[in-house]
Formats: C-alpha cells, structure tokens, sequence
C-alpha cells in the first residue's frame, strides 16, 4: 500500500445502489430526454449549434455531411461519429419529424428503411424553421456551459422561438423510462398558445378546441378519441392509427390504393408482410401487390380477385399488418433538469 493511502469500506449494496442512480440520472439527462424548453435531447442540440457556429444557415449553401459531424464532434460532442450522423440524418428526414430541421443533399435513407449514404457523399444546411429555435443565441437569451473538455462554451438550452417539443415529439429509452411523446400541427399549436396567453387559466379540455391531436408526417387516420383525450390530459394514452386507402373499380375489379401508412411504419416491411400473408393464405382475396411509390408521393397498389370483396380484404389487412398501428404515449421530458409526465398543459 502506498504512504497516506486509505481503504474505505464500503457495502457493495449501498454502493450499488448509488452508482447505479447516478448512471441512470446521467443517461436521463445527458442522451435519453429531450428538454421541455427546446425539444431536443444534448447531441441534437449540439448539432443544430455546431451548423449553426458554422455558419450553415437554410440561406447558405449546403456543406458537407463530414465537415458538420467534425465540427460538433471536435468540440461537443465526442461519442462517435456514427451518433452525430445518425442524428442529423433523422433531423432530415420528412417521414421522421413533422417539421424537419436539417435540409439534406443526397440519400438521406427512405420510408423502406434503406440507410443513408455515408456523410462523405451528403451535404446538409438548417432549415429556415431552424433560425427559430436559434435565434438571438448570442443575446444572453440562454445560458451557456463549459464542453466536455473545457477550452469551449455550449448551450444549455436552444431560445426556441417555435415549441419544438409540441410539434416534432420525441421517443427515447433511458434506464428505468421512456419518453414517446407524437407530433402535432403548428398552425393548431400556436393557436393554442395565442389562447393561453390571452387566457391564463385555460382548462385542458378548452385547449383541445385548438389543438385537436397529433398531426403524423406520414398521415393516416386516428380512430377512437379516448385515446388521444387521455394523452393530453395526463400525458399518458394509446391512440390507434390506420394508413389511408381507398378502393378503385376499373373493368369490373376493384383495386386498393394504399396513399398514406401509419408514423414509424417501415413501407417495404409491410409489402413484405402482405406478401408473406398472402403466401400463408392468411389473406385471401389479393392477385398481385406492387410499391408504386415515387417522388410525388406514395402508392401501394394491391389488386382484388374478381370473387373477392376489397372492403373484406381491406379489413384484413388493417386486422393482420401494420397498416393499423397503435401507439403508447408517454409524454415524459426534462423540467429543471428532472424528468415529469407532461399533459397538454404543463
């Protein structure tokens, strides 16, 4: 044993137990959480500030994918560059947020679940969306902290002009918790605030004449209300989603034309699942399916037999696959740096 060093004894019990909140406390608020101020969890934070610093604005031109992950690497956020670029990606994603906040160049991925192209071969800029969440940065709007190796400062918190948690949603798993809270239509959640700032004590139920529910960037149709009422008045709900579709005749044959899937639906998993169902003899009624999807939207054409019923087979397609979808809300976020289920209101 060296001079003047000490054994402290300590039960492994108690000492578990303290490491093991401290990890769990450090994963809540350093990766798994967004904050309730700006929407954003720690890395895609930094990585909107490093594009910003960097001086990639929606009316600059667009930078190299690597140049942007370097940056918020080096200076903010050193955990590898495969989260940094997986981040972004996700902020450029239409399909992925209501309101992306990345304007990506290149392949950026797809709905089919293709991954994007390495960030050496895409380019990127922030969104003109994106100046509301930074402006005034530089003003003492925020307040600022020491990076992970203390030769720079980063923000605490984005001044969020627009109230990105509402309207983009966030979904994480932190140890013990989980956060998935849905999107929902700007239009309809400034109208709400314009609401309780003329009106302080507004109740939940008043604020649901503006904000009606969640608005997905895929589309699709909520069925039932409960659901959705549940969620915003305690944070807490399961809301049932259906793709839309509709039933085309031509020549005596009815066909289904699938133009919008549930959020977070992976498009050629749930061909593939069709498929595999109608191999199965699970589904009857189909004699072909085909992704006719393109730039102008999407279109899933599945063709009906002639002794087949579309309505029928339609039924079963929303019973068998995940062209009926539920989700489990969980509005959980950061308030003053602690973790709190959060209603409509709050």
């Amino acid at each position: 044993m060296f001079e003047g060093e000490k054994i402290l004894r300590i039960n492994i019990e108690e000492e578990m137990k303290s490491a093991y909140i401290d990890y769990s406390m450090s994963v809540i608020v350093s990766r798994a959480l967004p904050d309730v101020r700006d929407g954003l969890k720690p890395v895609h934070r930094r990585v909107l500030y490093g594009m910003s610093e960097l001086g990639v604005t929606y009316n600059k031109a667009h930078k190299k994918s690597a140049r942007i992950v370097g940056e918020v690497l080096g200076k903010f956020h050193p955990h590898g560059d495969s989260s940094v670029y997986e981040s972004m990606v996700r902020m450029a994603q239409d399909w992925s947020l209501r309101y992306p906040l990345v304007d990506g160049q290149g392949n950026f991925g797809s709905m089919d679940g293709d991954a994007p192209a390495a960030m050496r071969y895409t380019e990127a800029r922030m969104r003109q969306i994106t100046d509301e969440l930074l402006s005034d940065i530089n003003k003492g709007t925020v307040d600022f902290a020491l990076n992970f190796d203390d030769t720079l400062e980063e923000p605490t918190v984005l001044p969020a002009k627009i109230p990105n948690l509402l309207i983009n949603g966030a979904s994480g798993i932190a140890v013990g918790m989980a956060t998935n809270m849905l999107p929902h239509n700007l239009s309809e959640v400034i109208d709400g605030i314009v609401a309780t700032v003329d009106h302080p004590e507004i109740t939940i139920e008043e604020l649901m004449q503006f904000i009606k529910g969640p608005d997905f960037p895929t589309g699709g149709t909520i069925y039932g209300y409960q659901g959705v009422q549940d969620a915003l008045e305690t944070g807490r709900g399961k809301i049932v989603v259906r793709g839309k579709a509709r039933i085309e005749t031509n020549g005596g044959r009815e066909t289904i034309i699938i133009e919008e899937i549930p959020y977070q639906v992976n498009k050629a998993q749930l061909v593939g699942k069709i498929g595999e169902l109608i191999n199965e003899k699970k589904i009857e009624g189909i004699s072909a399916i085909r992704d006719e999807s393109d730039r102008r939207g999407m279109r899933i054409v599945i063709e009906v037999k002639r002794d087949a019923m579309a309505n029928v087979v339609l039924s079963n397609l929303y019973k068998y696959t995940a062209l009926q979808t539920s989700y489990g809300v969980n509005n959980v976020a950061l308030v003053d740096g602690r973790p709190m289920t959060l209603n409509l209101r709050i």
